[in-house]
């Protein structure tokens, strides 16, 4: 007998997958710029955001398959799937939040595979009911659905230059995952085992049964964004970027009004060493270059092509616009080889290229420095550091200006 599907969960499993790709792209994009613990429970909550999403798309796609046998699902195999897909799925969601071109490839593989092992994983939870066989074209279809449409996804949401809203991009994801499910089911064909006896009618019907798993997905997935998305009052020091529409101005046109940059909140405790305040340019030659690994064949970068520096335990990530590239320098050893009428220390863990600083924006009584790079990237300015900030912005664009 053909597998056919009940079309309303369908539908619900591809809203399922849709959702859990937002929220998972969503704490995925804040990654790059959150530390330390931030940074990992970001990880760790759109790996699972993402791996309870696709195996709850994948429940509620088999609940919707009108099956020509009666099947009871295997529990260990159920739960492996599970497990293995949360694992592979964290690996890609990392490689793809290091902001790397050539890391973006990998990650779109690793998290093909992550959806596809899930699926023909959870599969064998039916060999207990039914023999399965499936169609070798179905299959390459299925792998290939599941590892272009991610790569397309993830390089809408990470690489492209104008990236469009994270709907559109949850959207696409979302479509892969189902995609890949019901490419693969195309080409299942089961074959009734002889001797094992029809299964007991199922205490819950597969309707509700599908409704109470897409509800718990959902409950998940908003457990995590309002868990895990900092208010910008309370945690200043991980704003994030702000939506187009958001109140700001132009660093230059705030100059040429005579407007204030940016409202400064009252001094606070300052982590700037003193040495950091007073640091003017002299007659020292500062460095042209830093070593970096992997830059397009060459083991340097030249300062001139930074837009900021991220700090990542004792070592860093410099920005040069559209990715981030590994560097063993500490922070405070970069900070010292760059000119400082170029490159601020706006954060204790972030750099930024002064001439590349498109405006600034509220974010409670600190700051956010949007940088004009071709792909978006935005800084957290400390309030302590705005003055500074203020003055070196103002001393460039005066000097621009004349």
């Amino acid at each position: 007998m053909p597998i056919t599907h009940d079309p309303m969960l369908v539908a619900l499993s591809l809203l399922v997958a849709i959702q859990a790709s937002y929220v998972g792209l969503n704490l995925s994009l804040r990654v790059s710029q959150a530390f330390a613990l931030h940074r990992r429970l970001l990880i760790a909550g759109a790996a699972l955001s993402f791996a309870v999403g696709i195996w709850a798309m994948h429940f509620v796609g088999m609940l919707a398959a009108r099956l020509p046998v009666t099947v009871d699902y295997v529990v260990l195999p159920t739960l492996l799937s599970l497990l293995v897909c949360v694992l592979v799925v964290g690996i890609a969601v990392y490689l793809a939040t290091q902001r790397s071109q050539r890391l973006l490839f990998v990650a779109a593989t690793v998290m093909g595979v992550g959806i596809i092992s899930m699926h023909y994983i959870g599969m064998m939870a039916l060999h207990a009911s039914a023999h399965m066989t499936h169609d070798p074209l179905y299959v390459i279809a299925s792998v290939l659905i599941a590892i272009l449409a991610s790569g397309w996804a993830l390089w809408l949401a990470f690489a492209s230059e104008t990236r469009p809203s994270l709907f559109v991009c949850a959207t696409v994801l979302g479509c892969a995952i189902a995609g890949m499910h019901y490419t693969a089911m195309a080409g299942l064909t089961l074959h009734p085992i002889a001797g094992v006896p029809p299964s007991a009618v199922p205490a819950i019907s597969s309707g509700l049964l599908a409704l109470i798993v897409s509800v718990v997905a959902f409950l998940v997935s908003g457990f995590f964004m309002l868990a895990l998305v900092p208010d910008q009052t309370e945690y200043p020091a991980d704003a994030l970027i702000l939506p187009e529409s958001s109140a700001s101005t132009p660093v230059s046109e705030a100059v040429a009004l005579g407007e204030p940059i940016l409202a400064v909140a009252p001094a606070a405790e300052s982590a700037i060493t003193p040495g950091e305040l007073t640091r003017t340019p002299s007659a020292r030659i500062y460095e042209s270059t830093l070593p970096v690994e992997k830059y397009h064949g060459s083991k340097v970068i030249n300062t001139a092509d930074i837009f900021s520096v991220h700090a990542n335990a004792h070592y860093t990530y410099v920005f040069n616009g559209r990715e981030d590239i590994f560097c063993p320098l500490s922070i405070g050893e970069i900070i010292e080889r760059l000119p400082p009428d170029t490159f601020f220390r706006v954060h204790r863990s972030y750099i930024i290229n002064i001439h590349c600083v498109a405006r600034l924006k509220r974010a409670g009584d600190n700051g956010i420095a949007e940088l004009d790079s071709p792909v978006r990237r935005s800084v957290p300015v400390s309030r302590s550091r705005l003055p500074q900030l203020r003055e070196q912005l103002a001393a460039y664009l005066g000097t621009k200006g004349s």
